[in-house]
């Protein structure tokens, strides 16, 4: 069992934001599969996303790539279909993170302020566990003339600041960050002293003490790598040319995922995994340990580890590169719903993640 703010995560696996969340029975049949321990939606904006032709996937052995922008639903057409599914099974405690999207912080706001309304409606903050998560996908590398966000980690402060009133007005609500692929050292740092600033002091520990918490329970790493490129005589089965073309994509190039970007994702889990538990550390060591410092705060934030994980290994590997919950899409793709019980071998015996002394050996 896993936390992540306010949702428990059992079993820690789960689908990422993706083309084969789209819709109300893709998302039920995820909901229902006993290898999921939470049900990730498709990336929502306010009001849908203009999805046509151009926008597809392609696989290539055990990797992908795609040209998909986001859901063409918008988000109050995922309000109610979370709504049914939650309603339909009110014992349970399986959780939904809703992917949204915007560029505008007031918009985004207004996004979180319907999810809020959901979540009031079901009495979702009055428990000790929650059902609902917010993630805000700063990453996808297919949307024309909008390169991802978080590639400047300071061009989005102001979503996540809009993310975090809403969090200091209702603790209750779990929020997460889906990021790109990172390439250096210096990216991974921007990132974390940028959630620096939204620690906060809370006495909700076990201990009822206050200690620092941050805004954001959960980073989810990684979205697909950008202006990549496959031919159709790569993919499988191949794709037979259409007018004249030779790429596996219309666009022609798109997202790339699964295994071949699993060394990468695994990369990226781990530096920030490190680097995390560094800084907590290094809080600690101080001569006057103040649990109440911001740095204190990055112990709380945990990993959704994404990327290449085709196999119950690779499941292991991302737990052991420091992820807490494992995400999938790619072979959620290609095989459908059953791919996480393929994946489940390696959750036996619930394997830790990454601890913040682990960390640092």
């Amino acid at each position: 069992m896993v936390k992540l703010g306010k949702i428990v995560i059992e079993p820690p696996l789960i689908n990422t934001s993706c083309a084969w969340a789209s819709d109300h029975d893709e998302l039920l049949a995820l909901y229902k599969s006993p290898y999921t321990g939470a049900v990730t939606t498709r990336t929502a904006t306010l009001e849908g996303f203009a999805e046509d032709s151009s926008h597809t996937v392609a696989f290539a052995a055990g990797s992908s790539i795609n040209s998909y922008g986001y859901s063409p639903y918008p988000l109050a057409t995922y309000l109610g279909w979370v709504r049914d599914i939650i309603q339909a099974d009110p014992s349970s405690s399986k959780p939904f993170i809703i992917s949204i999207t915007s560029s505008s912080p007031g918009m985004l706001s207004s996004m979180i302020d319907s999810i809020q309304a959901l979540r009031e409606e079901l009495r979702d903050s009055a428990g000790a566990v929650s059902r609902i998560a917010i993630e805000l996908n700063t990453s996808c590398p297919n949307i024309h003339g909008a390169p991802p966000l978080a590639y400047n980690f300071p061009a989005i402060l102001p979503l996540l600041r809009a993310m975090a009133n809403h969090y200091n007005c209702d603790q209750s609500l779990t929020l997460g960050i889906k990021l790109p692929p990172y390439f250096y050292a210096a990216q991974f740092e921007e990132v974390v002293r940028g959630l620096l600033e939204f620690s906060h002091i809370s006495s909700g520990g076990d201990d009822g003490a206050a200690a620092a918490r941050n805004a954001f329970a959960f980073l989810t790493c990684t979205n697909t790598l950008g202006s990549s490129l496959i031919f159709a005589e790569q993919t499988s089965p191949s794709i037979p040319s259409e007018g004249g073309s030779v790429y596996a994509l219309p666009t022609p190039l798109g997202g790339l995922a699964g295994e071949a970007i699993h060394a990468l994702s695994l990369g990226n889990v781990y530096s920030f995994a490190q680097l995390l538990a560094a800084t907590a550390i290094e809080q600690e060591q101080q001569p006057e340990v103040d649990v109440q410092s911001p740095k204190a705060s990055l112990r709380h934030i945990r990993i959704i580890g994404v990327g290449g994980v085709a196999t119950a290994a690779a499941v292991d590997r991302m737990r052991r590169a420091g992820a807490s919950v494992v995400g999938c899409a790619t072979l959620l793709g290609r095989e459908g719903v059953g791919a996480f019980e393929n994946l489940s071998g390696k959750l036996e015996g619930d394997r830790p993640a990454l601890s913040a002394a682990q960390g640092l050996q």
